[in-house]
Order: C-alpha cells, then structure tokens, then sequence
C-alpha cells in the first residue's frame, strides 16, 4: 500500500514553528533546514526557509521536488494594516498574495510587460489568488481565536511608516504584510500544487515601534490553529 503524501510546512524563521515541532512525531532531519515527521494522521515535511523572497522560493522548490508534498502551508507572524479589523493576536488568513514592490514604481509588474509567470493562457503579473475552497476550509476546521481572511502583500523592504501602510491598504484593499508569502504561493502555482498562507499578527503596521509589538503571541497563536488544521485534516 502506497503511503500518503507529505503535507508541506514552511516558516521564515525557527521560532515560528517551535510548538509545531513539539508535536511531531518521528522526527527526522534530512537537510540543515528541513524535517521530516508525523502530526496525526499526516505525514509532514517543515522546512524554514530564511527570510525573504529569495530564500522562500527555494524553500517551497525544494520540498516539491524532493517531497512532492499534496499541500503546502506557509505560516508565521505578519503585520495587520491599519484598520483591516485586525489585532494581535490575531490570525490571517490569505486570499491573495500580492508582491507589493516587484515591476515598476508606482505601477505593478505589468507595466514591464512580461508576467512573473505564464501557465497556458493566464499570466500572472504580481497576484497570485488562493483556492477559495482551500481557504473556507480552515475557517470553518478551526475555532482557534479570530481568523479572518483577505488580501496579503508580500514586500522586501517591510513597511515601516504610518503614511506607507496606509498608502498600501488603500491600493491594495490589503489586510496584512509579509515578505515570504507570495513567493510560496508563485512556485506553487508553478507546480500545480494547492498552498495555504496563515499568519499570526505581531504587530499593526505603522511607524515603526517594536516595543508594541508581540512575536511570540503572534507565532504561538499562528501555530495552535496550524496544528488544529493538521489534526483535523
């Protein structure tokens, strides 16, 4: 009998899936950066990338090629846009990734011209949506505090200005930043591989103050609804 496919898991940072570790079972190492284990019933595989784009990317082409992984979920902590209805705290949920800073000034990718990334007749310029079955899904598996789903931007240079943040929810309608996500969500697509995005919200984007900013809440929280998604898969 053959056996189930890997979920995959990918977090930016060790401390973002410290508790997620705790519950695996059968852990193994099998690259400096990955694991492998079992949570339920479910075979896992949990890489943490590095943050940033770049090292997102790898993160998630490396677990589809070598694990060929049935799902992939990328989680973490994030920053919630001024009046997106969020707290910290709180949860994310992603609809759509967007890369917020790629193409040109002022304008998106696709005043260069040349999608990001062509699969048949659709192009993808900086979005890139969610399985909407996917994400109704979790919110209706989990009870774990307040989820609530939206739009997400993706940035390299993570907003640090009241005035920028607002600039951002504004064009984007977005609910939420990060600066790993929609680099997951690109190689996915690519691949054909169904991906879910959470984060846990450390802080509400303004200027910047990490004095009222709460990671380790964010990340714990983040990870309960994480490890209640697995066990309920």
């Amino acid at each position: 009998m053959s056996k189930k496919p890997y979920i995959g898991l990918i977090t930016a940072v060790p401390f973002e899936g410290q508790l997620l570790l705790k519950e695996l079972k059968d852990v193994k190492k099998v690259t400096p950066f990955t694991v492998t284990g079992r949570l339920g019933k479910n075979r896992i595989v949990y890489a943490v990338s590095g943050i940033g784009i770049a090292n997102a990317a790898h993160a998630a082409t490396l677990l589809i090629e070598k694990f060929s992984p049935c799902l992939v979920i990328v989680f973490g902590i994030g920053g919630a846009y001024p009046q997106a209805g969020l707290k910290i705290g709180d949860i994310a949920l992603a609809e759509k990734e967007i890369y917020a800073d790629t193409g040109v000034e002022g304008y998106d990718a696709k005043a260069i011209g040349i999608p990001l990334l062509k699969k048949g007749r659709k192009k993808y310029f900086n979005e890139f949506p969610l399985n909407k079955g996917l994400v109704r899904k979790v919110l209706n598996l989990t009870d774990q505090g307040n989820i609530k789903s939206g739009v997400f931007l993706t940035v390299s240079e993570s907003t640090g200005t009241l005035r920028r943040a607002k600039q951002l929810k504004k064009k984007y309608n977005a609910i939420c930043e990060n600066m790993e996500g929609a680099a997951v969500v690109h190689i996915c697509t690519r691949y054909g591989v169904p991906v879910l995005e959470l984060r846990g919200i450390s802080n509400i984007v303004e200027d910047r103050d990490t004095d009222k900013w709460d990671k380790k809440l964010a990340s714990e929280n983040c990870q309960k609804v994480i490890i209640e998604l697995l066990k309920g898969i």
